[in-house]
């Protein structure tokens, strides 16, 4: 999608202060740039030669389409937490075979959960299951087996 009709460069100002790290694609902005700039090209269009309507309704298309795939990937994001959760904690007190952390095979009872909070990025969790002391991502379990 191109963005035509900007007088000034706000708009360009407007996308560049929200990252100054690197230059973005128009598909990687986030709803609040993608609107920033929108909204900076409508104040300095040219008002003897304004948008056409049809590239505002255009426009206005895809932030409807941004905005309702930020939603669904939020909701995604949530549905995934609550499965992961739902999977770890139900292995508590199931003997599994896994693989641990440094590349070692596991076979015991589930002690407990926990999840790992990335600190750059609190939105990536880790969740980990404890056999025996070790720690292991609930990925690297390999099988649940039967009680003995």
């Amino acid at each position: 999608m191109a963005i035509d009709g900007i007088g000034t460069s706000a708009a360009t100002d407007a996308a560049s202060a929200t990252d100054k790290k690197k230059p973005k694609d128009i598909k990687d902005l986030d709803i609040n740039e993608f609107l920033q700039i929108m909204i900076a090209e409508l104040t300095n269009q040219d008002p003897l030669n304004p948008m056409d309507n049809t590239q505002l309704v255009q426009q206005i298309g895809s932030i409807r389409e941004i905005a309702a795939t930020d939603k669904l990937s939020t909701s995604l994001e949530s549905v995934q937490t609550g499965q992961s959760l739902s999977t770890a904690s139900a292995l508590i007190g199931r003997k599994i075979q896994a693989l641990s952390d440094d590349q070692e095979n596991v076979e015991g009872i589930v002690e407990r959960v926990t999840i790992d909070v990335d600190e750059d990025n609190p939105d990536k969790r880790t969740y980990r299951v404890h056999v025996d002391g070790k720690n292991i991502d609930l990925r690297n379990v390999r099988e649940i087996l039967p009680a003995d």
